[in-house]
């Protein structure tokens, strides 16, 4: 399924895609879980409990992006959807290593959270962790530098999905 026809079947499904008014502090708040995300992914990495690691490293990155879709009023509560829109809109403003790293992320918490026959080598679990807060914060620093104009070129663009 092509990204834009993603964003359209995203846009039909309950708690799917949904146009909201942009908020500042539903922003903030969650660049605030970010922060306690990133600390618990610390932790739990030093303690050697590589699953509660992994899954904090992912929702950093989940959240940083929920914080950025929730400044430009745009709503998603279905990963693979908030994901989609992410990259679809923001495809120009990052590199294709983001989009991969986070991808990434969530492959290694499904598979740790889910599965108990699914290793991963410590390497990557090391690279995922390493990587998670300059993941935040490249997405953070795009948040502060949002305009309203960027901003509502970002709605219509998923209005356009319709």
């Amino acid at each position: 399924m092509k990204n834009k026809e993603k964003i359209k079947w995203c846009m039909k499904q309950k708690k799917g895609i949904e146009l909201v008014e942009p908020n500042v502090n539903i922003c903030t708040a969650y660049l605030k879980k970010v922060e306690n995300s990133l600390k618990s992914m610390k932790l739990n990495y030093k303690s050697e409990i590589m699953e509660w690691a992994v899954d904090a490293a992912y929702y950093a990155r989940y959240q940083s992006i929920y914080a950025l879709l929730q400044r430009c009023g745009i709503k998603s509560e279905i990963h693979d959807c908030s994901l989609s829109v992410f990259r679809f809109l923001f495809k120009d403003s990052f590199d294709e290593e983001m989009f991969e790293q986070i991808e990434k992320a969530k492959e290694q918490r499904v598979d740790l959270t889910y599965y108990t026959n699914r290793l991963i080598p410590k390497e990557e679990i090391a690279k995922n962790i390493a990587d998670a807060p300059d993941f935040t914060l490249v997405v953070e620093e795009f948040i502060n530098k949002l305009t309203q104009e960027a901003i509502e070129d970002y709605r219509d663009k998923v209005e356009e999905c319709k």
